[in-house]
């Protein structure tokens, strides 16, 4: 049975850092990163703006996403962003 996924992407302000993860629950790694709840790079760079997000049906599907966006120079990324949220709107 496919599970529900989702690729996203965070950030600390417009045009700031970006951090690409992948999770079957999008509100909870939301919060989690909001929370500051796990420590490491998206807490201490405070990152907890949701920037843009993509919906897979398939984990591998998801996976395979997370690794080529981080594979990605970051003006593809930036790119990507603007080309579905050009404010940088909090999501």
């Amino acid at each position: 049975m496919p599970k529900d996924m989702y690729v996203y992407i965070v950030t600390n302000k417009p045009n700031g850092t970006l951090y690409i993860g992948v999770t079957n629950d999008l509100r909870r790694r939301l919060w989690q990163h909001r929370g500051h709840i796990i420590p490491g790079f998206t807490d201490r760079y405070n990152l907890t703006q949701l920037v843009w997000f993509e919906h897979h049906a398939e984990p591998t599907e998801a996976i395979r996403r997370e690794k080529a966006l981080k594979s990605w120079n970051r003006a593809w990324k930036l790119d990507l962003i603007a080309a579905t949220n050009p404010g940088w709107r909090d999501l």
